[in-house]
């Protein structure tokens, strides 16, 4: 065997062993598997430096979103940018999450999907309730042991800090706490919180129902001792709260400053169609004025064209901005039906507050679809948009790349032709993201939707030196 081979034997069994990888013939809970590269995604130096200035972009937008929303709510701005976000949310949600106690308050990880196209980079999505941290970190150590330079400053140190932040104080005891829905994750942050306690922070990982609740907060108990929580990471989404035990009491603690909870309950900020929003013409003084010269460049090219799939019947010399097909101005969405396969260079995405709206469930790619499928999913996203609005977004084809895995039936590493993700993860400590790392994704470059599955090659992107 050749020591690239036992290099990757030797990653599988490390990822076994932590319970982040599932192994043939053994499911151990997380329904993880993917093929495994000897190598990391390398980045050059300048690109290093492309994800580190990302970060702060990503955080002034969700500063100008975050006071976009709140201002047209109270009728400074256009009451329709407001009415856009609020979609398909429940009033007492609203009311709770637009309380002036938590008027300023932003997520504390960003974490874009970066494609990597001809052209460079594009930014298709923001998730502030991300999954993936904890494998990344795993992934960070395991490769980073031969000496390898990993691209970013470590994941568990920059997450304590931005709790800490999220506290106010150095010395807090965190919570991670994990949903039914997110339960694929908890491995992973149970893997996180196991590195951070050995480092003597103390951090766990609970199930909601684990919460302990009294008068004066919300407590776990740890071999037997209640230890009183000063904050707890939200990994549940607010489309399932009520799915979630002690959701109630958990936000009343919250409420009532009895405990931090990061990321903040602002479903606003969790809705694709900001991006609409951003290349909304209309509303491109606030954006530039907001974000200032650089950050607006930067995201204009970054962020594709985007448009909200309304029903609303537009006036007669109405038009859908910037959406051309045969040299017209497209008017209305019933145009995009007949357009042919190549034509649909176009995705369909539920834009958030729904169990379809993230991990690639509910993605339509225009040309990866029959007519059918493709006017079935247009119209059916267009009746729902009162109750749940999808956007349109243009598609952008990632560069393609050759990598290498590790091919257990046979022994041997397999090039393999592939278009990557990266997912960079920013931790915000004193408003101030900071790169903890970057998980690549490669899929086989016949699949259009770029994601974590069994085909994908997953790795850290590193440095090359």
């Amino acid at each position: 065997m050749n020591s690239s081979e036992l290099t990757a034997n030797d990653i599988k069994t490390s990822l076994v062993s932590a319970g982040l990888f599932e192994s043939e013939g053994n499911d151990n809970g997380t329904h993880n598997s993917w093929r495994i590269s000897p190598e990391p995604y390398y980045l050059t130096e300048s690109e290093l430096a492309f994800f580190q200035d990302l970060g702060g972009h990503l955080h002034r937008f969700y500063q100008v979103l975050n006071r976009l929303y709140l201002d047209s709510f109270k009728g400074k701005q256009a009451s329709w940018i407001a009415e856009y976000l609020d979609l398909g949310k429940p009033q007492d949600l609203l009311d709770y999450c637009r309380m002036k106690r938590f008027k300023n308050l932003l997520p504390g990880i960003i974490r874009p999907d970066v494609i990597v196209t001809e052209e460079g980079y594009t930014v298709t999505e923001l998730d502030s309730v991300p999954g993936g941290f904890g494998l990344t970190t795993k992934l960070m150590q395991i490769y980073g042991e031969d000496g390898i330079e990993m691209a970013g400053e470590g994941i568990p140190e920059k997450f304590f800090q931005m709790m800490q932040s999220t506290v106010g104080q150095p010395d807090c005891t965190i919570c991670i706490v994990v949903s039914d829905e997110a339960s694929d994750y908890r491995s992973e942050m149970d893997f996180i919180s196991s590195v951070l306690r050995e480092s003597g922070k103390s951090v766990y990982m609970r199930h909601p129902a684990e919460i302990l609740f009294k008068e004066e907060g919300l407590y776990v108990i740890e071999e037997g001792q209640e230890m009183r929580l000063d904050a707890v990471y939200r990994f549940y989404e607010l489309f399932d709260l009520k799915n979630i035990p002690k959701s109630e009491l958990l936000m009343y603690c919250n409420k009532k400053g009895l405990v931090k909870t990061t990321p903040p309950y602002k479903p606003w900020l969790e809705e694709k169609l900001s991006f609409a929003l951003f290349h909304h013409p209309s509303l491109k003084a606030i954006w530039e004025n907001g974000l200032g010269d650089e950050t607006f460049a930067v995201l204009s090219h970054l962020i594709p064209k985007t448009w909200v799939l309304d029903n609303r019947e537009l006036p007669p010399y109405g038009v859908i901005p910037d959406l051309y097909f045969g040299g017209k101005n497209v008017r209305e969405w019933q145009e995009l039906l007949p357009l042919t396969q190549k034509e649909r260079q176009l995705v369909i995405k539920p834009s958030g507050f729904s169990p379809d709206a993230w991990g690639s469930r509910g993605v339509i790619i225009g040309h990866d679809v029959a007519s059918e499928e493709w006017a079935k999913n247009l119209e059916g996203s267009l009746e729902n948009f009162n109750k749940n609005p999808s956007i349109l977004q243009e598609f952008h084809k990632g560069r393609s790349v050759s990598a290498s895995y590790f091919n257990s039936q046979t022994n041997a590493l397999v090039e393999m032709k592939c278009r990557v993700r990266l997912t960079p993860y920013y931790f915000s400590a004193q408003e101030k993201p900071q790169l903890g790392g970057i998980l690549a994704t490669l899929c086989p470059q016949d699949k259009k939707k770029i994601h974590g599955m069994k085909e994908a090659i997953m790795v850290p992107c590193a440095v090359k030196k």
